[in-house]
């Protein structure tokens, strides 16, 4: 059912070359952008009569308003399984333990006396949550983005989920309930590129819903498209592409353990990729056998799991050793990546691409999907090497806040002026020239008399030798 890809004996290619040797779904977003382009735009120009339209063309809904009314979510929590409300409760009391240590403080640098630079951290003001409903119901989604959301102080956060035909053209009433347990009241019966749309353009009327700063949420291929439309315009966490699960392991790790992990990402969509990085042959055989009656035992068998762990994106990869594997992984570079083997914590510890990383036997992916406190958004396709998952800080913007008094300026002056000269930008340095007009020549850095602040003297001159130029002869006054 899996495939074999082997790579023992041969010493391992750099960089590209070695990610080129590992498997990876197909997930053309550029394709979609093209599709995406016009609902996008619909929906700029026509608003919430354009959401309903594609609620009817999409969803085989009919809708007299995309606005959740506020009953529905009390309603939904009231008539929730209350086995399922604890389950939703404990996680969000976990992930909020787990995020609100996450905060970032202000801190203060203190550059030279009388010139501070302070990084302040200021969250965004408002967010569009996106919570998927297609081939399953995600209301841990829901907590994975409201929470940091929420701890890192967002003022306004509004949450979109298709509306389903089985519930009456609401979003399922769990997703509704979670939100009512988080405390988001601002919910929308509207899901794909639509919903993208409508958070970055925002809709007028009674049932209006204010633009956002930045969208975030997982979704399926039009929503990523929607999403790289209006990059530049909002802010968004990352493209998500098809789940993926990387497991390396060696000789020690259970074989049932690993087979029930691939199998438990290859449930999610047939594009989803499961990888096993052994060096055991052993290990593979044994993984293999269990793959068939774990999946007998199961649902979605023939619609996701098959042709997940039967698909080119899916594969048990064979090195020569931990070190070996070490390199395939951090070439992968997975959405979620299990370490089981000898030593795992050292083995994780040394892992530098990987949206999140599992360590040993009693951490499960399906932990981190629900109940570790973790964030379970995380970066696909790759891109682990250089984003990282949702967080608070995904939220926040840093802003420095320069505050130089006159004399702090005035020891720096002369280096802002040769700079901006040496850029061809002399109202850059006549900026500075300005806040000390009256002032005498100086020949600071640029020869004649030597300058006492120069090179061998007092910290901060200049020292360029030969005659001075008609843009260094200029002293700042003394503070009256």
């Amino acid at each position: 059912m899996i495939s074999r890809i082997d790579l023992r004996g041969d010493a391992l290619p750099e960089g590209a070359a070695l990610r080129d040797l590992l498997p990876r779904a197909e997930f053309d977003v550029e394709a979609a952008l093209e599709k995406v382009r016009p609902i996008c735009e619909d929906v700029h120009h026509r608003g919430t009569a354009a959401l309903i339209e594609y609620a009817e063309r999409f969803d085989g809904v009919t809708l007299d308003r995309v606005r959740v009314p506020e009953k529905a979510l009390v309603e939904a929590l009231e008539q929730l399984d209350p086995a399922v409300r604890a389950a939703l409760e404990e996680s969000i009391r976990r992930a909020r333990t787990v995020h609100r240590a996450q905060r970032r403080e202000t801190h203060t640098v203190q550059v030279v006396p009388g010139g501070t630079v302070t990084e302040k951290w200021v969250p965004v003001g408002r967010v569009g949550l996106y919570a998927p409903g297609g081939r399953s119901v995600y209301p841990s989604s829901v907590i994975m983005n409201a929470v940091p959301a929420q701890e890192a102080g967002v003022e306004s956060v509004a949450l979109a989920s298709p509306p389903q035909k089985e519930f009456g053209g609401l979003p399922h009433p769990t997703i509704l309930a979670a939100c009512a347990l988080l405390g988001v009241e601002e919910v929308y019966a509207v899901g794909g590129a639509q919903a993208v749309a409508m958070f970055a353009y925002g809709t007028s009327g009674p049932d209006g819903c204010a633009p956002a700063n930045m969208v975030t949420g997982p979704g399926n291929v039009w929503v990523a498209a929607a999403k790289r439309y209006f990059t530049g315009r909002i802010g968004i966490d990352t493209e998500a592409g098809p789940t993926e699960i990387a497991v390396l392991a060696d000789a020690t790790a259970d074989p049932a353990h690993v087979a029930a992990d691939l199998i438990s990402q290859a449930e999610h969509d047939p594009l989803a990729a499961a990888v096993l990085v052994t060096d055991s042959p052993g290990l593979a055989d044994a993984v293999e056998r269990e793959l068939e009656p774990q999946i007998a035992a199961t649902k979605h068998i023939e619609d996701r799991i098959v042709p997940a762990l039967s698909g080119k994106q899916s594969a048990i990869v064979l090195v020569d050793g931990i070190e070996e594997g070490l390199r395939v992984v951090d070439a992968y570079g997975a959405e979620h990546l299990e370490i089981q083997t000898a030593d795992a914590a050292a083995v994780a510890d040394r892992v530098r691409n990987a949206g999140a990383i599992f360590v040993g036997p009693w951490s499960p992916v399906s932990l981190g999907d629900y109940c570790a406190g973790s964030n379970h958004v995380l970066p696909t396709g790759g891109c682990a090497c250089h984003s990282s998952g949702l967080s608070v800080q995904s939220f926040l913007r840093g802003v420095h806040v320069v505050d130089y008094t006159r004399e702090a300026l005035a020891d720096v002056a002369h280096h802002v002026v040769t700079l901006a000269e040496a850029e061809d930008l002399p109202a850059h340095g006549a900026a500075v020239k300005a806040r000390f007009a009256g002032g005498e020549p100086d020949k600071r850095g640029a020869g004649g008399e030597p300058d006492k602040r120069g090179a061998g003297g007092e910290p901060g001159g200049g020292g360029a030798g030969g005659e001075p130029d008609e843009h260094s002869d200029w002293k700042v006054p003394p503070s009256k």
